[in-house]
């Protein structure tokens, strides 16, 4: 005899008790890496794994695992490798790219056991393609971008098996934007939708809450917008903690967020509690640095 389930009961999509930021830029790059607890602890450096790089971009896969891709080893020196992490928190060595070569691209769930990055720069050349990560993390090839082109852009989960990317710097004057695009649970992007917010980029992004997703800081305003589960991306929330570009965000405790890092070469981090509130400046711990990633696993 087959369960009965209620016809208004809620799906269940996985939700992460850890999170690692990895990789960066000090006066060089690298590969070092830190865990966060499932309280919110910052762990000191872990030895870098994989080849020592800026501005990639991070996202979970299977439920479980995340997966480092793309970023800069300097000047025209761009790359499209990944490095995938498993459900314990360890990086793996490099696996050969897949996709377009570039720098400043993001990452983000969908599907509850998927993955996506899109946006970035090609040599000099903002671009809107993306690439999907399978449940066993497996970047696919290129998919013809949707929307404008534009990088420093970042992304987050949101509805418990959607995302979204938002804001940035594109070609066209003023540069800066807060340009969202919706990515459907089947890993569809959607065309761009009329930015909300400061603009501003080189921000971070995570999920909060389980199924809501928030962007913070970046290189014009010490502000953040909450994403509703819906997609929505609500007006500007005056910032907690120090205005820094080039941090990074993830998700922990299965329903809270950390950002971390970024640029005056810092590593404070501010936590983001269930209900989307950011808090105060925690002390740093490990190597300052800024253009790094970050995702949940575990």
């Amino acid at each position: 005899m087959f369960p009965i389930v209620p016809a208004n009961s809620a799906a269940s999509y996985p939700t992460n008790d850890e999170g690692i930021f990895g990789y960066g830029l000090t006066d060089t790059y690298l590969s070092m890496t830190n865990l966060v607890s499932n309280a919110g602890v910052v762990a000191s450096d872990t030895a870098g794994v994989g080849t020592a790089r800026m501005g990639l971009g991070a996202c979970e896969y299977g439920g479980d695992k995340g997966i480092f891709a793309y970023g800069s080893l300097g000047g025209a020196n761009v790359v499209s490798m990944s490095n995938l992490v498993s459900n314990a928190g360890v990086v793996a060595s490099d696996t050969a790219g897949v996709g377009t070569a570039r720098v400043y691209a993001a990452g983000c769930g969908y599907g509850g056991d998927k993955g996506i990055f899109g946006f970035g720069n090609v040599s000099g050349t903002q671009v809107s393609m993306t690439n999907l990560v399978s449940n066993t993390g497996v970047v696919a090839s290129d998919v013809a971008g949707v929307g404008g082109g534009r990088e420093g852009t970042a992304g987050c989960e949101y509805g418990g098996d959607k995302g979204i990317f938002g804001f940035g710097y594109e070609a066209a004057s003023p540069h800066l934007v807060s340009t969202t695009n919706l990515i459907s649970n089947a890993g569809v992007v959607s065309s761009d939708v009329a930015g909300v917010g400061t603009i501003r980029t080189n921000i971070g992004a995570c999920g909060y809450g389980e199924d809501t997703g928030i962007f913070s800081t970046g290189s014009a305003g010490d502000v953040t917008n909450l994403v509703s589960n819906t997609g929505v991306v609500a007006s500007d929330v005056a910032g907690v903690g120090s205005n820094r570009d080039g941090t990074a965000g993830c998700e922990y405790g299965g329903d809270k967020g950390i950002f971390g890092y970024g640029a005056g070469l810092t590593n404070v981090s501010n936590l983001v509690s269930n209900v989307g509130v950011v808090g105060d400046d925690v002390a740093g711990v490990g190597t300052a640095r800024r253009l790094l990633a970050a995702c949940s696993f575990n």
